[in-house]
């Protein structure tokens, strides 16, 4: 196990290519951080042009993953996470709802934007009671992900395996569903599984915007149907409501009626 704190390996500040958009910065500017350039900002603005609702779509998929950690933390007692995909830090970011809650929780982030390692340096502290580590890894190769892990998460305990918005990254399906599997194969019982994507077949408008992006030269990232999610938690036990718009998993009580939005997600337990 590591120090409360573990500082992520060195990176190169000139690998970051300020002249092509990338999604994780693109997201950000649509959650209203400032971590991105002028050719994220206008990437951005074009995307929103033709789809305005994808700054909804960004901001109910933060909320959904900010119940589902408070659900893992103060429900389902997990205290342990590993964050594939982790993005530019802005509001609540996992470990800072997860250590509010319970301060002993361990987090591992990984990502392998240069962009993104360097900012995590910076902003990702942890409580002293628990943990926050940083892995440069690529989510296709879940081994080195879980080797690297392993020095800060104990495996033999419950661990909540998050995957948002990443698996829409992996153009092949199988690949994308052979990942799933070698990760929570590592996990004992009692671990969990958090997983949203954005979905098709919900909002035409806002494929056609995903497919122009896909089109422009960027990063792509692949829709994919609401069976095709749903089958990353073969196996598994889903928690209520299921895998269902990201908007309707347990919203806030007293709150209207949430829209369904073309981004769905679900929990499950392993048994």
């Amino acid at each position: 196990m590591t120090d409360p704190v573990t500082t992520p390996e060195p990176t190169n500040h000139q690998n970051i290519d300020t002249s092509v958009p990338h999604s994780a910065r693109i997201w950000n500017y649509w959650l209203g951080g400032k971590d991105n350039y002028p050719v994220d900002e206008e990437a951005g603005d074009a995307y929103t042009a033709v789809f305005p609702g994808i700054v909804t779509i960004a901001r109910s998929s933060r909320a959904f993953l900010r119940r589902n950690i408070s659900y893992l933390v103060s429900e389902a007692g997990i205290r342990q996470f590993l964050d594939i995909g982790t993005g530019l830090p802005t509001a609540q970011n996992t470990h800072e709802v997860a250590q509010q809650l319970a301060p002993e929780t361990r987090i591992v982030y990984v990502d392998n934007d240069p962009m993104v390692l360097a900012h995590a340096r910076a902003l990702l502290y942890s409580t002293k009671e628990g943990a926050t580590a940083y892995i440069d890894a690529n989510v296709t190769d879940p081994d080195r992900i879980l080797a690297a892990a392993s020095e800060t998460l104990d495996f033999g305990r419950p661990t909540a395996l998050i995957l948002s918005n990443i698996l829409g990254h992996v153009a092949d399906y199988d690949q994308a569903r052979s990942i799933v599997t070698r990760l929570m194969s590592a996990l004992p019982s009692g671990s969990y599984l958090s997983i949203n994507d954005g979905s098709r077949g919900i909002d035409p408008v806002f494929e056609q915007a995903q497919d122009a992006y896909n089109d422009s030269g960027a990063v792509p990232y692949n829709l994919r149907t609401v069976d095709e999610i749903t089958t990353f938690f073969d196996g598994l036990d889903l928690i209520a409501p299921g895998v269902v718009s990201v908007t309707q998993w347990r919203p806030e009580p007293g709150l209207p009626t949430a829209e369904v939005v073309a981004e769905h997600g679900g929990l499950a337990r392993k048994a």
